[in-house]
């Protein structure tokens, strides 16, 4: 366990550092391939789906990291 735990910390924080640079400020994810982004808009579709999966792996890293604190 112990030699498996900063594997998995290693991938989700590379996994989550992918996420979060997917992700633009202020656009939709349309202007990230070329399209126009000049209005306001909710989350639709498959910048939805990022969102809520770099929530995730967000918990899931922060998890990993508090497991030390509880199992000795």
């Amino acid at each position: 366990m112990q030699n498996a735990l900063p594997i998995i910390q290693l991938v989700l924080s590379a996994l989550l550092m992918f996420l979060i640079l997917l992700q633009q400020r202020g656009t939709s994810a349309g202007s990230a391939f070329g399209g126009e982004g000049s209005t306001y808009s909710t989350r639709r579709g498959g910048e939805r789906v990022i969102f809520i999966v770099t929530i995730i792996i967000a918990a899931l890293f922060f998890i990993s990291a508090a497991i030390p604190l509880f199992v000795r």
